[in-house]
């Protein structure tokens, strides 16, 4: 490789992986931990009398994140399309196994993870991963169906049926919506008729809408999301308490470890509202600078797509789409939920907030991306 670039003179040899994606990931990683451990600090020293406790474990999720990730590269991406199938159906009946009592572990009233004793892994992250993976793979082959027949559509539909209604049982409402808008997002993107595609995407909001009102806690949120001063000691709690920091932030912010609302104040501010923390230590200039960073990743990513698809590379280019997709939702879910502008439901920043199984599934994700990015720099070159 060298010789040949060497005897083309002044003309440098292009870069082995995306630069612009990994240093998104890499800022993005880093002001993560920052933040997240700002968060944390208060709680975990009165907690745990550790003030770095949730920074220490967060560092060793990541760090075994890497080596997984690490052997996840190496993995040619046709066989992620072979056994994609093979891989949802494992991650359903680990779906199952969550709500089987004493297999399954129990959290704030809620059933999402598999695992002994303090050590648990939530199988709903897995499932996002599982459902663009198989999803690649249906749009790969009954391309033909999706883009002329409404059948194409509705078989992958009842997968994910399955796959929400197990969702639904835990109960993880967030969870399902990002499942379900990534995998209507990649049919869309797969070439289904827009009229067959409008129908349905009604459908399924109104359904979503049903479930959302069903259940009284999650239409307590609901109507909280539309005036949470009017009851802000209950269950308008979050968010006035999120968008107090908010307030506090201002253009630069209160400065970094000096947030008032982490102080007992805002609930899962490592977690779930970390978004606020940032608005409050890092003020208009920081949330800027953490959109800027996700939009650029987003962008990225869907170029990596666009690539794959430019040299037939159907399922890798389907598979970065559903990544970026997944990364956007999420991301874009979190910020309207602290900010008020969402109902409250528990949705992370990806690659930032606090979250083992979190971290674990968007280090297989970026290994992944990397690996489509390498197949479409050699195949570029001529050398596969």
């Amino acid at each position: 490789m060298r010789s040949y670039f060497e005897a083309q003179g002044d003309i440098a040899p292009p870069a082995p992986y995306d630069r612009w994606f990994v240093a998104a990931v890499i800022c993005i990683l880093l002001i993560g931990l920052l933040m997240m451990t700002s968060a944390s600090i208060v709680i975990s020293d009165k907690s745990l009398q550790m003030p770095f406790y949730f920074l220490f474990k967060q560092l060793v999720y990541l760090a075994i994140g890497v080596g997984i990730g690490s052997a996840v590269i190496q993995v040619n991406m046709d066989l992620w399309e072979k056994h994609g199938g093979a891989l949802l159906l494992c991650v359903l009946l680990m779906l199952a196994l969550v709500l089987i009592p004493g297999i399954g572990h129990r959290v704030n009233g809620s059933a999402r993870w598999l695992g002994v004793g303090p050590l648990g892994f939530q199988v709903s992250e897995l499932a996002k991963l599982s459902i663009v993976i198989f999803m690649a793979g249906y749009l790969v082959r009954r391309n033909g169906e999706i883009q002329e027949e409404l059948s194409g559509f509705v078989k992958p539909m009842g997968v994910l049926g399955v796959m929400a209604v197990l969702l639904l049982r835990e109960p993880d409402f967030g969870a399902t919506v990002v499942v379900t808008v990534t995998s209507l997002g990649m049919m869309f993107l797969g070439g289904m008729r827009l009229r067959d595609f409008a129908g349905i995407l009604f459908g399924v909001i109104g359904l979503l809408a049903i479930i959302a009102i069903s259940a009284p806690y999650r239409l307590a949120r609901l109507t909280t999301f539309m005036d949470p001063w009017a009851r802000p000691f209950d269950t308008g709690y979050q968010l006035t308490q999120s968008l107090i920091a908010f307030g506090r932030g201002g253009w630069f912010g209160a400065g970094l470890g000096k947030s008032i609302q982490k102080m007992f104040y805002l609930p899962e501010a490592h977690t779930d509202f970390l978004f606020a923390v940032i608005a409050e230590e890092l003020g208009l200039v920081g949330m800027l600078v953490v959109i800027g960073l996700f939009t650029l990743l987003v962008m990225r990513i869907f170029m990596m797509g666009r690539e794959a698809q430019k040299q037939e590379r159907h399922f890798s280019g389907y598979v970065a789409y559903g990544f970026g997709l997944w990364v956007a939702i999420q991301f874009i879910v979190s910020i309207g939920v602290n900010s008020g502008l969402l109902p409250t439901k528990g949705l992370t920043l990806p690659l930032m907030s606090y979250g083992g199984s979190s971290v674990l599934v968007n280090c297989v994700m970026i290994a992944v991306l990397l690996r489509i990015d390498h197949e479409n720099r050699l195949i570029s070159l001529g050398i596969t």
